[in-house]
Order: C-alpha cells, then structure tokens, then sequence
C-alpha cells in the first residue's frame, strides 16, 4: 500500500464523507462559480490537511468526530485553496499540480474573486453554527500566512535573511496553516483543552520541516533528479543558500550575493551557485535542521496512547521529510 493510502486508512470514512460536505460548502447560485469550484474540487491534491484535522480529532477522542471536525476541515480546505489561487495570480502561474490554473484559464480579476469567494464561505461556514473558537484559529492563520508572505517579498529585495527570519518566514507562510489543521481537529473535539495548544505545536514542526524539504527540492537532492534552481531564479532566500552565506569567505559571499541578484537568469551560474552550496555543506545543515523539526513533532505524539491513529500521524510526519516530491 502507498504511504498516503496507508496514513488515510483508519480515516477512510470521514475523509469519504468530507468530500460531499466540501463539495456542498462551495457551492453558489452563480454558474460561473459552480462551474470553477468544480474545477477545483476535481483536481484535488493528496488532502494532507483535512486528513490532518481528522487524524487529530480521532486520536483525542477514541475515534469518535462530529460535525464540528467536519466543518474544520472543511474551513481549512476552503481557505487552503483560496490562498492557492491568490498565489496562482501573485505568482503569475498558469500551471497548479499539472493542470491550468484558474487564473490562467479565467483570468487574474476571476481568479481573485473566486479565491475572495472561497475564503469568505470558509468564514461564514465558521459563523452560521456558531464556531467561534475554530474561526479564531483559522483567522490567525489567515493572517500570519498574508504576513509571511509580505515578509519574505520585503526580505527578497536586500537578501539579508538571517536564519531567525527565515524560520519566522516559513513559520507563517506555510507552518502556520498545518498548525491550524492540528489544532482545530484538536478544538473540534476537545475545546478549551490543551490539547489544542499541543497540537497547534505539533502542526507547526510538521510545517517547517515540510518547508526545508521542499527549498532541498530546489536543489535536486532527493530523486526529482536534475535541481531546478527556480527559487535561486526568483531569489527566494533558502536554508542552504542562507547557511552558505554565513559560513563563506567575504569575496565568495559577494559571487553569492551577487550570483542571485544579477545572474539569477544565467543557467551555468545558477549551476555553479547550486554547486558551491552543495561544497559549503548547505544541504547537509538543511537536512539536519528538517530532521530536528520531525524528531520534536514525533516526541509530542509519544505522550499520547498508541493507536492507528497515532500511527498514521506518525507516518504522516515521516512521511513530510521522505518525500520524493
């Protein structure tokens, strides 16, 4: 059985059930929508969040969910695919998990809408039953990832990212929202508990050590085979670029620096970057950084009773760092 198909397992049922009520709490009397939001719904990736939210919600409460765990993961995915769509138009991509993106199939002012769209029913799914306590979560999630966000395009313009920032970057952009994922699961069932706090903890690691895998993508490290070099392209600051420069001769950090900004374009620069990286021990820090976030998310699900599903979720945190894409 496949590793995602494993960790899904002993959520098979909700996560069957969550796809109908998704599909309910997107729908609109607007065709133009209905027929986006369908779109949507049928090129849907692995569903790591609601698989998330559920797995969380079934380990505190003896497997048992309720509604409430069923519109937290709706709200997340809601959200989660309305930032995914504003990040299609910010990015200008015209391609999202191999299919067209909507901005490219619809343009950049529906795109926006629709991404509006989503986040506003996300909210009001929260509001009309009275969820107060999960649309706070959800709210500062919202929030932190805006910000990291306009942190991280504030930090591109002078490359002067020092590691602390760099965390704080990716704890919000992409941290903070597997973080909700854990904590509503958690509030869901046990609201006002610390369980909540715990999880949101838990979620978090799981979020940056699922970040420093992907800038070690860029690299070509795992079995994606040649690096791409897209985030030296748009000179996004990485763990392993930000190791290098701390950890470099002045005249090599200059080539670095000035490698990214003004040669960013230059596929044999690009190459020789990604190569003096490599020599630096960049990747290796990277790894070893990712791999302390994994084994502190793996310590806090040792505090809690085995179970499948503690398992799976401990599969699922493996699962972030093994990755081949």
């Amino acid at each position: 059985m496949k590793v995602v198909a494993q960790i899904k397992e002993p959520v098979n049922q909700e996560m069957e059930l969550f796809e109908t009520k998704f599909r309910e709490a997107m729908s609109s009397k607007v065709a133009l929508l209905n027929r986006i939001t369908y779109y949507i719904v049928n090129r849907k990736g692995k569903q790591m969040r609601p698989m998330f939210v559920f797995l969380t919600a079934k380990m505190l409460s003896n497997g048992q969910v309720n509604e409430r765990t069923y519109r937290g993961a709706s709200v997340i995915e809601l959200i989660h695919t309305a930032t995914l769509v504003h990040d299609d138009v910010v990015d200008e991509s015209s391609k999202r998990r191999g299919f067209f993106s909507i901005n490219a199939l619809w343009k950049n002012k529906i795109a926006v809408l629709v991404g509006d769209y989503l986040l506003s029913k996300g909210l009001l799914l929260s509001i009309d039953n009275g969820d107060f306590d999960l649309l706070k979560i959800i709210s500062v999630a919202v929030r932190e990832m805006s910000e990291g966000e306009l942190l991280q395009i504030e930090k591109a313009r002078r490359l002067d990212i020092t590691e602390d920032v760099y965390y704080e970057i990716i704890r919000q952009k992409t941290a903070t929202l597997i973080a909700a994922c854990c904590s509503l699961g958690a509030c869901s069932v046990k609201p006002d508990s610390e369980d909540v706090e715990v999880f949101r903890e838990f979620g978090e690691l799981c979020g940056m050590a699922f970040q420093i895998k992907d800038d070690l993508f860029d690299y070509g490290e795992e079995k994606i085979g040649k690096p791409t070099g897209i985030d030296i392209k748009e000179q996004k600051m990485t763990l392993p670029l930000i190791y290098t420069l701390n950890n470099c001769s002045k005249s090599e950090k200059r080539w670095l620096i000035n490698s990214v900004k003004n040669h960013n374009k230059d596929k044999k620069r690009v190459k020789e970057v990604i190569a003096f990286v490599k020599k630096a021990g960049g990747l290796d820090y990277a790894v070893q950084k990712m791999l302390e976030f994994k084994e502190r998310a793996l310590k806090i699900l040792e505090g809690y009773p085995e179970s499948d599903y503690r398992s799976s979720l401990e599969l699922m945190v493996n699962y972030v760092v093994d990755r081949k894409k």
